[in-house]
């Protein structure tokens, strides 16, 4: 199997993984940074995750264009994950879901800040974007380049950027580490939740974050256990 096959099989997985845990629902989407050529990413056609296959996976580049169309339909908001691609070389997955255990960060002044180990994937800072701060009043989703690219922006140098009413992107180095960060997200923010209920909370520290994201980025045994664990989980072995 070559890289690109490899890439295109994960992401089928990848899409049936966000759909099992609840980070997608009928709505959402994940995306790979194409292997061969990084002015390109692979995105699934306008399809709900849990229902993704390899024949759904499209090219994309980075302006949002389906290469090669063949009259499917992609994603309004695929421009989030173009322009990501774009101003973020360092970027290969990209996850954009409506989580509703992270949508009240994005709209009180309580920042997401990681509370426990697997957590600390999300990094120190959680930017929130509101698109109203420069396009005004709109229906809140990104579709167009000047959208994406403004979202792009705010996400600066982290791994994640709330949206506010809306949802979340995620954007690590590797499509395994994206979707991974995407479900720990969740599971901070309802933690996080839970715990500023019962008290004062104590966060990781910035130099627990910088070990932890350090050590996860060459721990490939983990990354290949915790996939292999959420793949069957979510019944993709015959896949």
């Amino acid at each position: 199997m070559s890289e690109l096959d490899e890439l295109r099989h994960d992401l089928v997985v990848a899409n049936r993984i966000l759909a099992h845990q609840g980070v997608v629902d009928g709505f959402g989407h994940v995306s790979a940074r194409h292997p061969y050529n990084p002015e390109r990413f692979l995105l699934s056609r306008s399809r709900s995750p849990e229902l993704v296959t390899l024949d759904d996976i499209r090219e994309f580049d980075l302006s949002g264009d389906m290469i090669d169309p063949d009259g499917s339909s992609g994603y309004l908001e695929r421009f989030i994950h173009a322009a990501v691609y774009e101003l973020h070389p360092e970027v290969n997955g990209v996850v954009h879901s409506h989580s509703e255990a992270l949508l009240p960060f994005g709209i009180t002044s309580v920042p997401l800040k990681p509370v426990f180990h697997n957590a600390s994937r999300m990094g120190k800072e959680v930017p929130v974007w509101d698109i109203a701060d420069k396009f005004g009043d709109t229906d809140m989703l990104v579709v167009n380049m000047d959208h994406g690219r403004d979202l792009a922006e705010t996400l600066g140098d982290n791994r994640l950027v709330l949206m506010r009413g809306h949802g979340l992107t995620v954007a690590t180095e590797a499509l395994h580490t994206v979707v991974t960060t995407a479900i720990y997200a969740m599971v901070n923010a309802r933690v996080q939740t839970t715990a500023m209920q019962m008290g004062e909370v104590k966060f990781l520290s910035e130099g627990e974050i910088d070990a932890a994201i350090s050590k996860a980025k060459t721990a490939t045994i983990g990354h290949k256990r915790i996939w292999e664990y959420l793949s069957r989980r979510a019944g993709c072995e015959d896949l």
